[in-house]
């Protein structure tokens, strides 16, 4: 029997909901529990949010006093800053600058001091990526395994020339003296790892936590004791430049057992966690990891990160990081147009955009004078959280039934009747059949609904599992999401229009839904496309350690597959990255190493 609590009854009284220019929405009955479950708030411009109490986080650059160390300068304004009624969060003594929480008349006060020189926005920053029992932790001063699969090598790394570099026979071993990255180390700023993930564990030179002010840059909260993994950003840039060969985990069925591995198979990462497990972070903590990959002498910094605007401090940052010898990459940005990203159009970065795996540029990666290279970033498989990445299978009477998994889809197995739901618009759509016991619901793609939106209404309705009707046939079972992630979505998966039809065929029968995790992902976005960039950095050092870090660069750009209009242009930058090219033309340039002292 079914069991309803009323949504929308206040203090007793039920009353209708006035939508100007429809109908009154009338209060629906809910199954009890799924009461207060709501969508997640709309996200927040790319402006620095100002707190409840009226203060903002903004970046504070001052005159350098010569009369005094950079440190002493720091703590100096910081102090004089503090007496401003600045909030000093961080200092910066490379960059003469400090971050704060200020308020609007601190800030004023601040902006007319005679040694300040601006006060910026501390703005947020995102990942650019698309969207798609616990473990022991695994320890760095693993070894590096050199035999694996060629079933290892991914479209993307095939695409860049990759293995043919330190597997020129293609036998699944990296051949003796090939350049793999080794004596390289790639700091990658991202939102932090899996150290659970084998992939890595070889790679790990060390990390820090820019968040949670710790040396454990894991990409997890945690809130009450509970500990919530993130959605693997950071983990799937890094493996992309470093998964190591022979290392899988749980891969989807018909895929290679041993997993993937890296552009640059033998390299150190140095990893900087600056974005939260949402994705989100800020200009201060990328100056902080800057200046920590700095300090840990690392060769190359990937960032699948940035703004769409500018920060002179941050710019102050990566001209330092440039005087100090280190080459940054940046992805250019998901949103399609010309406006440039940051830190990607920043002079002393090469900014990436993505190609998909036939060379031909992706219409989400944004253009412009900015892009420098374009690499493989639509479809990307790189490892990411353990057991993150939901793998669907449908069952009825013995007959499987592929689908797709849902992005942020809820992990498990649920086996009942299946009721349609219809377009799912409202709770009451679940027609005969549903009950707060629980059913399989059939949801009909379309109505201009979002997902999210059809899926909590069967929720709400008492679906345990939940299967989507695609309506378009030459788009497959399809690549939806659920647009947010929440502890109470349940396994949902997505089916072609023709199983679509042959589901509502079964309607009242019995089915199973199948979701489970693994640990490999593919992945969209400018964010994929720039780990690529830098492993192929990292074999271009490896096989000529004397090349400078503007060298390096100069051999990527030169040696780039031109596409599209011939030369440079805005969509592909100078061309497709290509790892054996670039390396044979390092090692016919590598300059002699100097004389030992």
């Amino acid at each position: 029997m079914k069991r309803w609590v009323w949504l929308g009854v206040l203090g007793g009284v039920m009353a209708c909901t006035k939508v100007p220019g429809n109908k009154p929405v009338e209060p629906e009955n809910v199954c009890p529990g799924t009461e207060e479950y709501s969508l997640a708030n709309p996200p927040q411009s790319q402006k620095s949010q100002p707190l409840e109490d009226g203060t903002e986080s903004v970046l504070i650059t001052f005159r350098p006093r010569g009369a005094v160390s950079a440190k002493a300068s720091v703590e100096a304004f910081a102090d004089e800053a503090s007496r401003a009624g600045a909030e000093v969060k961080h200092r910066f003594s490379n960059i003469n600058a400090v971050a704060a929480r200020v308020t609007p008349a601190a800030r004023e006060a601040l902006s007319k001091h005679p040694d300040v020189l601006r006060v910026e926005p501390d703005r947020p920053v995102h990942a650019f990526s698309m969207p798609m029992s616990v473990l022991p932790s695994l320890v760095s001063g693993v070894s590096a395994n050199t035999t694996g699969s060629p079933g290892e090598y991914t479209e993307g790394l095939r695409r860049i020339q990759a293995p043919i570099v330190w597997d020129a026979n293609n036998d699944g071993v990296l051949d003796a003296n090939a350049p793999t990255g080794s004596n390289i180390t790639v700091c990658v700023i991202d939102s932090g790892w899996d150290n659970r993930h084998p992939e890595l564990a070889a790679a790990y030179a060390g990390g820090r936590d820019f968040l949670d002010n710790d040396d454990e840059p894991l990409d997890q909260s945690e809130e009450n004791g509970v500990v919530t993994w993130g959605g693997g950003h950071g983990t799937h840039t890094a493996a992309t430049i470093a998964a190591q060969l022979g290392a899988g985990a749980h891969v989807r069925p018909g895929e290679d057992p041993n997993g993937v591995v890296g552009v640059a198979p033998t390299v150190k990462l140095l990893i900087a966690r600056v974005l939260n497990t949402n994705g989100d972070g800020s200009t201060s903590a990328v100056i902080a990891a800057m200046d920590w990959c700095i300090t840990h002498k690392a060769n190359i910094v990937s960032l699948s990160l940035g703004s769409s605007e500018p920060s002179e401090a941050e710019k102050l940052a990566f001209t330092r990081a440039h005087d100090a010898g280190i080459l940054a990459v940046a992805a250019t940005g998901n949103r399609g147009t010309g406006n440039p990203s940051y830190p990607a159009a920043y002079d002393t970065v090469i900014g990436v955009g993505a190609v998909d795996f036939n060379g031909e540029w992706a219409p989400f990666s944004q253009y412009g004078e900015f892009v420098k290279l374009v690499a493989p970033g639509v479809g990307v498989l790189s490892a990411t959280i353990v057991g993150g990445a939901p793998y669907a299978d449908i069952q009825s009477d013995g007959t499987r039934i592929p689908s797709e998994p849902l992005e942020y889809t809820g992990v498990g197995t649920y086996t009942g009747k299946l009721v349609s739901c219809g377009l799912g618009e409202r709770v009451a759509s679940c027609g005969e059949g549903a009950t707060c016991d629980g059913f399989v619901a059939l949801v009909d793609r379309g109505g201009g609904i979002l997902f999210q939106e059809k899926a909590l209404n069967a929720i709400r309705a008492g679906a345990k599992a939940i299967i989507i009707g695609n309506n378009v046939a030459d788009e497959g079972a399809g690549n939806f999401t659920l647009t947010d992630p929440a502890d109470y979505w349940v396994p949902t998966t997505s089916v072609t229009l023709a199983s679509a039809r042959t589901f509502k065929g079964l309607v009242g029968q019995t089915v199973t839904v199948d979701v489970t995790g693994l640990d490999y992902m593919r992945q969209s976005g400018t964010s994929m496309a720039t780990p690529h960039v830098a492993g192929v950095a990292a074999l271009v050092w490896s096989a000529c350690p004397t090349l400078t870090h503007d060298q390096v660069r100069d051999v990527l750009l030169a040696t780039a597959e031109d596409r599209g209009d011939q030369g440079r242009d805005d969509r592909y930058g100078y061309g497709l990255v290509q790892a054996k090219r670039a390396v044979d033309r390092a090692l016919q340039d590598c300059p002699p190493a100097p004389p030992a002292p």
